[in-house]
């Protein structure tokens, strides 16, 4: 295995040195989605709605990014078009879909410099998030695949991640107790494919640090392909860093979201046993 590791290596360093003097820019259009899955009170909905409130989730989570990227620096942006609702309704039953992003929201990062700065419009506030890009510790394995005409080589990495937690939507003493509890931690490991014939270290959303453009990413529920790539257009592209919005650091600003999250539960939760229909909150984090 070292072998093979260390003959990719100088595979891509050849790749490297052969396209590194270009002035190489490009966009790179990726397509996302999650899985859903949604359990229902079969007391308080039929099976036909039910399907009907998956598809409903599914199409919202359905999105279309581009990645415009130079060799050090990159915008990811959802393509323009209809806005999508951030409180969907269906009958009796209500869906609030928090902290899912949308169509204004820009991360910009700088992979020579280690940072990056991401404008999130969160419940009518603009934010400006600066911070280090965090490191991955990616193993690069020997498995190849093609996407599209390009060749692809599998990396992988580990990390903790909060566990899904399920609550009901009935507010009860056990169900504060368990909204307080601290988080279950799992493992889990992300999967991407990347091509050192697009020289860039970078990747759709925070995903970066491999040698050369990651183009499929399978994180848990989270899976993201490229579905579109345009090098060294007509048009010069310019990549701007964003600079509007209150600045805060990533901490800072999940520390705001978490707050912003329990009082919209507390706000369309029950309350003195009033429930004309059950109402559920679905979280969508990064």
């Amino acid at each position: 295995m070292n072998t093979i590791i260390r003959v990719l290596v100088i595979a891509l360093t050849v790749v490297f040195s052969t396209v590194n003097a270009q002035d190489f820019q490009g966009i790179a259009t990726y397509k996302t989605q999650r899985k859903v899955d949604i359990k229902f009170d079969s007391t308080q909905m039929d099976s036909d709605m039910h399907e009907r409130m998956v598809a409903m989730m599914k199409k919202q989570l359905q999105k279309t990014f581009n990645l415009t990227f130079n060799k050090e620096t990159s915008t990811y942006k959802q393509e323009e078009g209809l806005g999508k609702p951030q409180v969907g309704g269906m009958g009796d039953v209500e869906v609030m879909v928090i902290g899912n992003g949308g169509g204004d929201d820009v991360l910009y990062k700088n992979t020579k410099e280690n940072r990056y700065a991401e404008v999130r419009d969160t419940f009518g506030k603009v934010f400006l998030i600066q911070d280090e890009l965090e490191p991955i510790e990616w193993q690069l394995e020997s498995d190849t695949k093609y996407i599209g005409e390009y060749q692809c080589y599998k990396a992988t990495y580990t990390k903790m991640v909060e566990k899904p937690r399920t609550f009901s939507n009935n507010a009860s003493t056990d169900d504060n107790e368990e909204e307080n509890k601290e988080p279950e931690m799992e493992e889990r490991t992300v999967t991407a494919w990347y091509t050192p014939q697009i020289p860039v270290s970078n990747g759709p959303d925070d995903y970066q640090g491999l040698p050369g453009l990651i183009l499929e990413v399978h994180d848990g529920d989270l899976t993201i392909i490229c579905s579109k790539i345009v090098l060294n257009p007509k048009d010069k592209i310019e990549i701007v860093e964003p600079t509007k919005g209150k600045k805060v650091n990533r901490e800072d600003y999940e520390e705001i979201m978490e707050k912003k999250a329990k009082e919209m539960m507390e706000r369309y939760a029950p309350r003195n046993g009033r429930n004309n229909g059950e109402t559920f909150e679905i979280r969508i984090g990064g």
